[in-house]
């Protein structure tokens, strides 16, 4: 019997959680998963399996999400690349790293290792459902670790593709899925793992991080926030307009990086205004509804919620809703104030709004008003002057200078919020790194032996003071 559950056989998942976290820890307390060999093999297995079922990834994608085919593929082939830069770097990863040894703690070399973890725990988002379950759990391999894993319920036909590769390349004693609601989760969350790697939301992250505290287990939250962008007077506006719609619509919106509010300097407000909505008709002509190149909301409540969002006496464009298809345009708001309603909360839709500024003074004390510190920040500007003002005044967890959510596609660049957009980071090494745990060693020679640090210590403290100096 495998270990994939749902809400029809929910008692049996209550044992069915211990059991599986208990399989996996003899599993991994074997050492099998240990060696350099092992983890390459799971990892090559895993890329093939997705070259291979990339196809009813993509179907299946569309069914839950509505993902446009072009969107779809850069989720798949993000994680085939991913798996190609973790192949190929691999081997370095895992040498112990050769450090200095300090004066006190001689005779004796020093280094630090990277040793697994041991069972982990993965929880995949709805918005982008395969890649954000897939590259956790590329790490996990690669660091050595036993996996469970969670898919949204909000995407089965996902969850199903994903049970199906899992069981094509794994026991689950090495990886397993558990799919169904947030019962099953709750009731996994019980479970005493020994790292918990969590997408989603500052609320639901608050949720996974008191039920680790129970066990003192290790957590990585990538959640949210209103991540700002920035056009400042210099900017290239055309090329602003492309790049910030482009990381504004991939996916709706429903995107934790994407471009959550604008703030534009006054001097090119009209100017800029005009490009938006120019911009916006080339990428999804004048009935946006008809584009292929547009997903759909992932449910009636989130729809309800973005949908309440516009205000319609600040509409520049867009604004069209229909509930039936869970359908929103793109929209955007000009004259937006910080004390709007659009600005309380995280959008995670389709509506882009507008906010003006006449200094970067001004403009960085807009940006310490946000709720919290947001997971993304992009700065449109030819000034370097400005670059530095910006990135030295404001808190964020990492962005782009001259474009958007790129950065995240980038495997030597760490990915992760501050505060309320989370903890922890990863992406290529940093994904190793955080499914692994550094472990410190100091190997003495005994061929001969400083006695100063030995009793009885008489005046060593004096020629102590004066090696110091």
């Amino acid at each position: 019997m495998g270990a994939v559950l749902d809400n029809s056989n929910l008692n049996e998942a209550q044992g069915w959680a211990a059991s599986a976290v208990a399989r996996q820890r003899h599993y991994f307390e074997s050492g099998a998963t240990r060696s350099y060999a092992f983890r390459l093999r799971q990892l090559n297995k895993l890329k093939e399996a997705i070259v291979q079922y990339q196809g009813d990834i993509q179907d299946a994608l569309h069914a839950d999400i509505g993902r446009p085919p072009f969107e779809a593929y850069i989720e798949i082939s993000t994680a085939i690349e991913d798996l190609k830069h973790t192949i190929k770097h691999l081997k370095g990863w895992m040498k112990p790293q050769r450090v200095g040894t300090s004066m006190w703690a001689q005779p004796g070399r020093s280094r630090i290792e990277s040793t697994p973890q041991g069972v982990t725990f993965l929880l995949g988002p709805y918005n982008y459902p395969f890649l954000l379950l897939v590259q956790p759990l590329i790490g996990s391999i690669a660091a050595g670790n036993t996996a469970v894993l969670k898919p949204s319920s909000l995407n089965p036909t996902v969850a199903d593709v994903v049970e199906k590769i899992i069981k094509r390349c794994y026991g689950d004693e090495y990886v397993a899925v558990f799919k169904g609601s947030t019962d099953v989760t709750n009731e996994l969350l019980e479970e005493r793992f020994d790292h918990i790697f969590f997408t989603g939301s500052p609320r639901v992250g608050r949720i996974v991080m008191a039920a680790a505290a129970k066990h003192l287990t290790k957590v990585t939250l990538e959640l949210g926030g209103k991540s700002p962008t920035i056009v400042h007077k210099d900017a290239n506006l055309k090329v602003a307009a492309r790049r910030i719609l482009a990381g504004k619509m991939m996916n709706v919106g429903q995107t934790c990086v994407a471009p959550d509010h604008i703030h534009v300097h006054a001097d090119i407000k009209s100017a800029f205004e005009a490009e938006m909505v120019s911009t916006l008709k080339e990428f999804y002509g004048e009935d946006p509804s008809q584009s292929p190149d547009l997903g759909r909301m992932i449910n009636d409540r989130h729809f309800d919620r973005v949908a309440g969002l516009i205000n319609r006496d600040k509409l520049l464009a867009g604004g069209e809703t229909d509930k039936d298809a869970r359908y929103i345009a793109p929209t955007l708001l000009k004259d937006v104030t910080m004390d709007d309603a659009v600005m309380q909360e995280e959008i995670f839709g389709p509506v882009l709004p507008m906010l003006t500024y006449t200094t970067v003074e001004e403009l960085v004390g807009n940006l310490k008003q946000l709720p919290e510190h947001p997971l993304a920040l992009y700065l449109f500007t030819a000034s370097d002057q400005v670059e530095r003002q910006v990135l030295d005044n404001v808190q964020f967890g990492g962005g782009c200078i001259n474009n958007t959510v790129m950065h995240v596609a980038n495997p030597n660049l760490p990915f992760g919020g501050v505060g309320e957009s989370g903890m922890g980071a990863y992406h290529g090494q940093n994904s190793f790194d955080a499914f692994s745990h550094k472990r410190s060693i100091l190997k003495a020679t005994t061929l001969f032996d400083i006695k100063f640090r030995y009793a009885p210590y008489k005046d060593k403290v004096n020629l102590m003071k004066k090696l110091i100096k």
